[in-house]
């Protein structure tokens, strides 16, 4: 086992940062932090993003894609600012749903411009009433002749406002247990118009977290990905993957988190000393570094599960919720650090404390998380009991 970093991940971690300082942070530092991106931005964004091969990092090469390590992925992804990597996130995991359920007509039509950040897109899954559970679906894909409707409302999509290309999970019928068949569905908005709306939000605020309405939007028939009821296998194998990356956006703000305290440490003098000096504040200084630590490993070892293929639901489920965790509270010491200064706008703290807060919901909420990791240690499933052992228990 070797903690350190070979010498094509730091090249690669090197010129990821390099390019968020030259290209990515000028942009952010140049809008409103309290609004939404404009679009032009985003796809300037992209098209940096495109050049370091991370708009598709999951898919092999002879698709366009990077084939990269999850690990070496993570490596790159926690150098990126949290709302644009939360924002990555959204894209290029449709890219890679649709590299994997798509045809070939939509793999060539519409791959290119996405991998080389011309155009954006994103997943819908969550409802206004259905969230931790997607068996709840009540969006419908209704089959008419050649083409298809669908109808019903998505929530909190990342991306949504600004997407081109939308994959929506939708119930096509009802199983025998009255749960939803799920099935996703290829939208393109410029021949299938969808509405979107902003979302106004406590952190990320330039980041697009939307409301999409389809009313009756008629789609292709061949826009109909998969086979229906294997959506379920397809987010879930995405989440997997997705969980210590956004654990990883957490400990990217930490980490600023604790620059930022550690400096203020040195040059902040009291009863003549600097507070760098004294035991409490050197006490809280090495809780952030610990915490930054320990969430970066566990995020790096979530990956590295994935790269070797072994079962990792149950470390991916801990390593999210425990960076979110250690990350949110270690923002909150590094303020304590600064007194007054850590609450006031000028030193960014308290946007990171509002932003942090944001990873906790995303592709799993602590709770359910908890859960799985709960089901991953003792083999019984709290979210969906085991219905031949309530039969057997009733029959008794």
């Amino acid at each position: 086992m070797d903690f350190k970093l070979s010498e094509e991940q730091q090249l690669l971690q090197d010129a990821v940062a390099r390019m968020v300082r030259t290209q990515i942070e000028p942009r952010l530092k140049a809008n409103d932090s309290d609004k939404p991106l404009p679009k032009s931005i985003m796809l300037e964004i992209y098209a940096a993003l495109a050049d370091m091969g991370l708009t598709a990092p999951r898919l092999p090469s002879s698709a366009g894609g990077g084939e990269m390590r999850m690990l070496d992925y993570g490596i790159a992804f926690e150098q990126l600012p949290p709302v644009i990597a939360v924002s990555l996130i959204s894209h290029e995991c449709t890219i890679a749903r649709i590299h994997a359920e798509g045809g070939a007509e939509h793999v060539e039509a519409l791959l290119p411009d996405l991998i080389a950040g011309r155009k954006l897109c994103c997943t819908g899954s969550t409802e206004p009433n259905t969230g931790s559970d997607p068996r709840g679906i009540a969006t419908r894909v209704t089959e008419l002749g050649d083409v298809c409707s669908v109808s019903g409302t998505k929530m909190w999509i990342t991306n949504g406002t600004i997407s081109d290309v939308m994959i929506a999970t939708c119930a096509a019928g009802r199983a025998d247990n009255g749960s939803a068949v799920m099935q996703r569905v290829l939208i393109e908005r410029d021949k299938s118009p969808y509405e979107a709306r902003e979302i106004p939000v406590l952190g990320m605020r330039q980041g697009h977290l939307s409301e999409i309405v389809l009313n009756d939007c008629r789609v292709p028939k061949a826009n109909v990905l998969g086979t229906g009821g294997d959506a379920a296998r397809i987010l879930q194998s995405t989440w997997v993957g997705n969980r210590p990356l956004l654990g990883l956006c957490a400990v990217n703000m930490a980490q600023h988190a604790l620059d930022l305290a550690v400096a203020y440490a040195s040059v902040r003098h009291q009863f003549g000393q600097p507070i760098g000096q004294k035991q409490l504040v050197q006490g809280r200084l090495a809780d952030i570094a610990t915490a930054v630590a320990t969430s970066r490993l566990l995020c790096y070892h979530a990956l590295s599960l994935i790269d070797d293929g072994a079962r990792a639901d149950g470390t991916s489920a801990m390593a999210k919720r425990y960076a979110t965790t250690a990350c949110a509270e270690a923002i909150s010491l590094a303020m304590q650090v600064h007194g007054a200064m850590g609450i006031a706008e000028e030193t960014g703290l308290e946007r990171l404390y509002r932003d942090v807060r944001m990873l906790p919901i995303p592709d799993g909420t602590n709770e359910i998380l908890t859960l799985i990791l709960g089901r991953e240690l003792t083999g019984l499933n709290a979210l969906r009991p085991d219905v031949r052992q309530a039969a057997r228990q009733a029959a008794e």
